[in-house]
């Protein structure tokens, strides 16, 4: 009991909350567009994946295990393909198809649930710069991008309007096909 804090837990903790704190970034983002997986599914998302990476060294130095002169090696990807998998469960979960209207709804938040997933692998490696900087793409991708995409739903939107709403003998109804 001497030694009450351990500083190298410490540092991982702080890796989970790194990776918390910018899988909240792609949350709000989420959060606004008022998506089912939001601010705090992409923060425990994040931290997750940051916690099972960070596990990884001290998990295989706790199970380091040599018989008759031979050491069990682990395979750390093995972490990896477990988050992938948790993460595509709740990302199955988020997708909702829409049979009335002929729509699939959701398939961007479940996107952003494994690059959340991704931004805490990186914390969890201490690959710093590369989560800032794929939190910041995603943001840019999720806002953006979707900007851009809402504005060409809306303009294709009206030209539908507008078809429905011309005669059937009008001729730029007759000349498009069906």
């Amino acid at each position: 009991m001497e030694n009450l804090i351990d500083y190298s837990q410490l540092w991982l903790l702080l890796n989970v909350a790194i990776a918390m704190a910018l899988g909240a970034l792609l949350g709000l983002e989420r959060e606004y567009a008022d998506k089912p997986a939001g601010l705090r599914t992409h923060m425990i998302v994040a931290g997750a994946a940051a916690l099972l990476v960070s596990l990884g060294e001290p998990l295989i130095a706790h199970f380091d295990v040599t018989t008759s002169g031979s050491t069990i090696r682990t395979d750390p990807i093995r972490i990896i393909e477990a988050i992938i998998t948790g993460v595509s469960f709740l990302g199955a979960g988020t997708i909702i198809y829409r049979q009335s209207r002929g729509i699939v709804e959701g398939l961007t938040t479940a996107a952003a649930l494994l690059l959340s997933a991704g931004v805490g692998i990186c914390v969890g490696l201490e690959q710093f710069t590369l989560g800032i900087g794929v939190t910041l793409l995603s943001l840019l991708t999720l806002r953006g991008v979707g900007l851009i995409s809402e504005g060409i739903n809306r303009h294709s939107h009206q030209e539908a309007e507008e078809l429905e709403d011309e005669p059937a003998d009008h001729p730029s109804v007759r000349s498009r096909p069906r």
